[in-house]
């Protein structure tokens, strides 16, 4: 059922079976990685439905997303192969829309996170969190919880910054499992989480939400770019003066790359008169 606006409604659970692509308005390739153009509403409405129907899989994709796929194909797999992948930083929203998906909108993890939870109190839906250092997931819980009345977080675990061994493993997904969480939220950064994603896929029913940073940034452990500096795509920018030594080499390696690989792309596409295909995945 869809609101006035053509936005799809969260308050209650629909009566129809998920489909596949369900959240997306189209979905393009970006130097070979596939991105969807959707909105909050949509994106949200995905999860919630993947929570509902045995699980799935959402990417946050950003600039440093796409440059990981670009340089290893076993990455690029692993996002294509999603069920959501969420344009999260500003360049991907233009691309999406430069490559005819007007309705494109900016899906950014640290909104994308509050979005969820509010319409998983509608639907009496449990949530979890696995990533972060104890500190800011202890925080990150205590805000969205004051937040959101009634939210029911089921599970909020902070692994060890190192490999688990095969059992440790196996007691991680065992705590998931009997937590009841529907909504699991990941916090491991960018390839790590959505390589986890993809190898618990099958061994969770929940839906995995792979959201990077959005853990510091709610939990208060680090400062939010102006909404001014995220609208023009500079993001980055503040984020590099607020860690330098952290992301110098990210950013450096990075954005000037995506940019001439990007402009390279838009360029051929327009001589050729096509876009890029709609990727692999269940948004194809």
């Amino acid at each position: 059922m869809e609101s006035a606006s053509g936005e799809p409604r969260l308050d209650a659970p629909p009566a129809r079976k998920r489909d596949a692509g369900l959240g997306a308005f189209g979905a393009r390739r970006i130097l070979g990685m596939r991105v969807d153009a959707t909105s909050y509403t949509r994106a949200a409405l995905a999860i919630l439905e993947m929570a509902d129907h045995g699980g799935g899989t959402t990417c946050v994709a950003s600039v440093h997303m796409v440059m990981e796929a670009y340089d290893d194909a076993s990455f690029q797999r692993i996002v294509n192969a999603a069920d959501l992948v969420t344009s999260d930083g500003m360049p991907l929203v233009w691309a999406l829309r430069a490559r005819g998906l007007r309705e494109a909108q900016r899906v950014y993890g640290p909104d994308l996170v509050p979005a969820v939870c509010a319409a998983a109190v509608d639907w009496g839906m449990p949530v979890g969190f696995y990533g972060g250092s104890p500190e800011v997931v202890d925080a990150l819980v205590r805000h969205l919880v004051a937040w959101f009345p009634g939210l029911r977080v089921a599970l909020a675990m902070s692994p060890p910054f190192r490999p688990l061994s095969p059992e440790e493993d196996e007691q991680v997904v065992e705590a998931i499992r009997e937590s009841g969480a529907r909504i699991l939220f990941v916090g491991l950064g960018c390839p790590k989480q959505e390589r986890w994603m993809a190898a618990h896929r099958d061994r969770l029913d929940c839906a995995l939400v792979g959201v990077g940073a959005a853990f510091d940034f709610l939990a208060g452990a680090k400062l939010q770019a102006p909404r001014l500096l995220q609208r023009a795509g500079l993001e980055w920018l503040f984020r590099l003066a607020c860690e330098p030594r952290r992301l110098w080499g990210r950013y450096a390696r990075n954005v000037p790359r995506f940019a001439l690989l990007e402009l390279a792309e838009a360029l051929r596409e327009r001589l050729h008169g096509g876009s890029s295909g709609p990727g692999d995945g269940p948004s194809s």
